[in-house]
């Protein structure tokens, strides 16, 4: 990420001809998986990344970040950790308590070793096969969580010198993951600070997918003041597309020292072709970038303005998420220690299902002192839908502040909402759900929900 270079774009048809022929992963999933240049989950059902970094291993106090991440609409958290070759170590246990902060909030694991940052440019960085022998360190407490983690082996494994190796050792650490047992869904940093200026990993990406005998890794590219204009991200991110290689945007903001990144080219292009993105960051950044922080202090009530254009403007994490099926029908259990409180038994209440309409499920999924968030279940009912409307009355003073995956009004208690553009249709006994923020004093009841379909 430190300056564009005039590079002449290599050919991709040599390097990614092998690619087309490998469509299908050559193993059963147990987790999620790529085909055809597309990310699936444990159920077959594409998943797109909607979410944002989080720097867990500068700031492991801050544990409530997952659930307040999850509550402005991520289905997807990318979480910094140390190999302990530049900071300090995050332990099996440490990690094993991560996963299941994200499991409890229903969110994806994107884990990533950030001590590779920079390798060859930046003496204190460490080499991708140091971050390879970290992941094997824990390789316990990642197996049998496949469902629900990737890994993503190192953080911009190259600075701009001797990115030339960036082909082999990426390839190289993808084997030894495989050879020690690891079956995840692998993502690859680019060199260049992640942002490819000399599509050193675009032009080699697809011998790097041929070299994973599982055919499971996804690329990452992280887009700054490379990304200054709405052809570079349409070109980069097209020619992945176009090859049938899994792309997505890693790391991005809306601004860089090393220039002006079209934040809205980039979101608007990812959501119109399926690709995912993960902003830069949620909070505690320094060394002359807490501009990029989403909010201030960790503190989910105070979105910076790039908080505010990631989560809720156009093309945003709430309005484009769509949370993992592998959750679908679930109850988050308790959280660890540390996250705001996941209630074990939340109370739900449901409508009566009415041939050919829909029923509608009301669920506490997280509560804290004065807030909470509130879930609802939506299904269809012996027929298809084109649309629905689910309408509530709070009790108790209750009130929404924020909602994603749906259209919420309210006349003082009662609440009305509707179906977005893109959750509206539903088969026969397929379902979809919303979420929101909501806060209450003192008492905090579950209200009766009715459901109409169109």
């Amino acid at each position: 990420m430190k300056k564009l270079l005039s590079v002449a774009g290599a050919a991709l048809l040599t390097a990614l001809a092998a690619v087309f022929a490998l469509g299908q992963p050559a193993h059963a999933a147990t987790g999620f998986s790529v085909s055809n240049g597309r990310l699936y989950d444990a159920n077959g059902v594409e998943f797109v990344m909607r979410g944002v970094n989080h720097a867990h291993t500068w700031y492991p106090q801050q544990t409530s970040s997952f659930a307040n991440i999850k509550a402005l609409g991520a289905n997807t958290v990318r979480v910094v950790l140390s190999s302990g070759d530049r900071w300090t170590k995050n332990s099996a246990a440490d990690v094993a308590n991560v996963i299941s902060l994200c499991k409890a909030n229903r969110m994806i694991c994107v884990l990533e070793v950030h001590d590779t940052t920079g390798y060859g440019e930046d003496g204190a960085a460490t080499t991708l096969a140091k971050a390879t022998d970290y992941w094997l360190s824990i390789a316990d407490v990642l197996k049998g969580q496949e469902k629900y983690v990737i890994v993503n082996i190192g953080n911009e494994p190259f600075g701009n010198q001797g990115y030339s190796a960036w082909t082999t050792d990426t390839s190289n650490a993808i084997k030894r993951l495989r050879a020690a047992g690891l079956t995840h869904t692998i993502m690859v940093d680019a060199p260049n600070w992640g942002q490819d200026w000399t599509f050193t990993m675009r032009d080699n990406a697809g011998t790097v997918f041929a070299a994973d005998p599982q055919r499971n890794t996804v690329f990452s590219i992280h887009m700054y003041g490379v990304f200054d204009t709405a052809a570079e991200i349409s070109d980069y991110l097209g020619r992945f597309r176009t090859a049938g290689l899994p792309i997505v945007v890693g790391e991005f903001g809306f601004n860089h020292s090393d220039g002006n990144p079209d934040e809205d080219a980039i979101m608007a292009y990812a959501q119109a072709n399926g690709i995912g993105y993960l902003g830069w960051s949620w909070s505690g950044n320094g060394g002359g970038v807490e501009y990029l922080d989403m909010t201030t202090a960790f503190n989910p009530a105070q979105l910076t303005s790039w908080g505010q254009r990631i989560f809720n403007g156009a093309n945003g994490i709430a309005a484009t998420s769509r949370e993992a099926s592998v959750y679908a029908g679930s109850t988050p259990t308790a959280s660890p220690t540390g996250s705001p409180t996941t209630s074990p038994t939340p109370p739900p209440t449901t409508t009566p299902p009415p041939s050919g309409g829909c029923t509608a499920t009301y669920t506490i999924a997280n509560s804290w002192q004065g807030g909470f968030q509130g879930e609802v279940k939506v299904t269809a009912g012996a027929a298809a839908i084109t649309g629905w409307t689910v309408r509530w009355t709070f009790a108790n003073g209750q009130s929404v502040t924020q909602a994603w995956n749906a259209s919420v009004s309210n006349s003082g208690s009662a609440y009305t909402a509707r179906n977005v553009d893109y959750n509206g249709r539903l088969g026969a006994g397929a379902s979809t759900s919303f979420g929101f923020i909501g806060s209450w004093q003192g008492t905090n009841s579950t209200p009766a929900v009715t459901c109409t379909a169109s």
